[in-house]
C-alpha cells in the first residue's frame, strides 16, 4: 500500500502550498466537452437519450415510459427497508426538520425608513425546484433527506428528485422513503449530466424547474456550469472534501478515524488532517492500518486513493496559527475542530462552510442528521456560500408604499438625482405633475 502523502508546511514553496488548495473538479474542461453533446441530446431527443444514457452510462434497464417512479415502487420500498434505517431516516428528518423550521424567514417584514415611506421584504417559494441525489459510489438517502427537508419547510409546490437508477431499473430503496417521509413523491430515474438537461429542458415525462440543488460528480458539476444560463444551479456543491483540525489535546487516532470519514465517499474526495503536532501525526499515521481493516474493500480503496494521492494526506504545520492559515486559505466544505477546547479555535476560523466541534461530532454525525444542512459548497466556495438552507428556496422581493403625506420629502431628494443622473421622466414622475394625476 502507497503511503499516505505526508506534508511539512513551513517547508513547502508558494507553489506546493497553492497545490494542496486543488480539488479534483478544478479543472472540468475535458469533462466539459463530454457533457456538451449529452446536454444537447436531452435538449434534442428528451425521454429517448435518457433512456439510452441510463443502458450507457447506469447500465440500466430504464425504459421511456419507466423513468418516473410509481406509487407503487414508493410503497414497496418501505417493505425492503429494514425497520432500523426507517426509524434512522425518521429521526434524521425530525431534526433537520426542527433545524430548518427556525431558519424560515417570516412572510414579510416592514418598517418605517421616514415619516409615511415604508420598505421591508417579501419572501415567497421558488415554485419548481429538482433535487439531485447521487448514487455512482453508493445511496444517498441523506442527502435526499438534506435537500427534501428545507425544500417542504420553504413551501416550495413543485418538487422533484432526480437520482440515477440501478441496472434493474430501481431506486435505492432508502432515498424513496426518505423523499415520501420528508413529503416528495415525485421521484426521476435519471443521474449525471443528463439529469441537469432534464430539469433544465423538461422532457415529456420529467417538468422542467427552475433551480437544480444537491451535491454532483464532476459531470453533474460541468453540466450545472454549462447550463447556469438556463436555471439556476444553486451552490457548487462537488465531490466531498473535509480538513480535519487536531491540536495537542487529542488523540491522533480519533483524529485518524475522523479522516476517512469524508475520503470514503470516492476517490475523488479531499481530506486533510492538519495539526501542529507531531505526536498527533505520529499516532494518526499508526492507527490508520487498524482503521482500514475495520472497513469494507471499496471505501478502503476509495480512502486510500485520497490519502495517499494529491487530494489529501496529512498536513504538518509549524504552528497553530499556520493551521489556522491553512483552513482558512483552503475553505473547506466540512470542517472538524478535534480539541478539548474547540471553542478556543473557533473564532479563528472564518472560511468553512460546516463546523462541528469537539471529540463528539464527527462528520458522520453532521451528515446523518443533527440537524444542519450537509449539502455544502465546495471547492473553496465556503469562502461566500453557507450551507443549503431554506432560503435557498425561497426569494425575496422588496417592498416599499409612500403615503402621501411621506412622498414629498422623498420624491424633492428623488428630484435632485434624477435630474443630476440625467433622467428626465424619472424627474417627471416626481415633479408637482404627478399630482395632478392622483384622485
Amino acid at each position: 500500500m502507497a503511503e499516505v502523502s505526508l506534508y511539512d508546511y513551513a517547508s513547502l514553496s508558494a507553489e506546493g502550498r497553492a497545490a494542496l488548495l486543488k480539488r479534483s473538479e478544478a479543472d472540468l474542461s475535458g469533462v466539459i466537452e463530454k457533457v456538451k453533446p449529452i446536454i444537447e441530446a436531452v435538449r434534442t431527443e428528451g425521454d429517448v437519450a435518457l433512456a439510452r444514457f441510463a443502458r450507457d452510462f447506469d447500465k440500466s434497464s430504464v425504459s421511456e415510459d419507466q423513468i418516473q417512479v410509481t406509487s407503487a415502487e414508493f410503497d414497496a420500498a418501505f417493505k425492503r427497508v429494514d425497520a432500523k434505517v426507517v426509524e434512522a431516516i425518521q429521526f434524521g428528518i425530525e431534526n433537520i426538520r426542527s433545524f430548518h423550521e427556525e431558519q424560515k424567514p417570516e412572510t414579510m417584514w416592514m418598517k418605517e425608513i421616514r415619516p409615511g415611506a415604508f420598505a421591508g421584504d417579501r419572501f415567497t417559494p421558488i415554485q419548481s425546484v429538482a433535487l439531485y441525489v447521487p448514487r455512482g459510489k453508493g445511496s444517498f438517502p441523506s442527502v435526499t433527506m438534506m435537500t427534501s427537508v428545507p425544500a417542504v419547510v420553504a413551501g416550495v409546490p413543485n418538487i422533484s428528485i432526480v437520482t440515477p437508477p440501478a441496472p434493474d431499473g430501481s431506486v435505492d430503496a432508502a432515498t424513496l422513503v426518505a423523499a415520501r417521509i420528508a413529503g416528495v413523491e415525485t421521484v426521476y430515474k435519471v443521474g449525471g449530466a443528463q439529469a441537469v438537461a432534464a430539469v433544465a429542458f423538461g422532457t415529456k415525462t420529467i417538468k422542467p424547474a427552475l433551480k437544480i440543488v444537491g451535491p454532483g460528480s464532476p459531470w453533474v458539476v460541468a453540466a450545472k456550469r454549462l447550463l447556469s444560463g438556463v436555471l439556476d444551479t444553486g451552490l457548487p456543491a462537488g465531490p466531498s472534501e473535509a480538513v480535519i483540525f487536531a491540536d495537542d489535546t487529542v488523540h491522533g487516532g480519533l483524529a485518524a478515524l475522523d479522516l476517512l470519514i469524508e475520503a470514503e465517499h470516492g476517490p475523488d474526495s479531499s481530506a486533510y488532517l492538519v495539526t501542529h503536532s507531531r505526536r498527533v501525526v505520529d499516532e494518526a499515521l499508526a492507527a490508520l492500518p487498524d482503521h482500514w481493516a475495520r472497513m469494507t474493500e471499496q471505501r478502503v480503496a476509495f480512502s486510500t486513493a485520497v490519502l495517499t494521492g494529491k487530494t489529501g494526506g496529512i498536513i504538518l504545520t509549524s504552528s497553530v496559527e499556520e493551521s489556522y492559515a491553512f483552513i482558512n486559505s483552503y475553505a473547506p466544505e466540512h470542517l472538524e475542530i478535534l480539541s478539548t477546547e474547540p471553542y478556543d479555535h473557533l473564532g479563528r476560523i472564518t472560511e468553512a462552510s460546516e463546523i462541528l466541534l469537539g471529540q463528539h461530532t464527527p462528520c458522520s454525525i453532521g451528515n446523518f442528521g443533527l440537524g444542519p444542512n450537509a449539502v455544502l459548497p465546495t471547492s473553496r466556495w465556503a469562502r461566500t456560500y453557507g450551507p443549503l438552507s431554506v432560503t435557498d428556496f425561497v426569494k425575496r422581493s422588496s417592498i416599499g408604499y409612500v403615503t402621501a403625506a411621506g412622498f414629498p420629502l422623498l420624491a424633492g431628494h428623488a428630484h435632485t438625482l434624477a435630474l443630476y443622473e440625467g433622467f428626465s421622466s424619472h424627474a417627471l414622475a416626481v415633479s408637482p405633475l404627478r399630482q395632478q394625476f392622483i384622485k
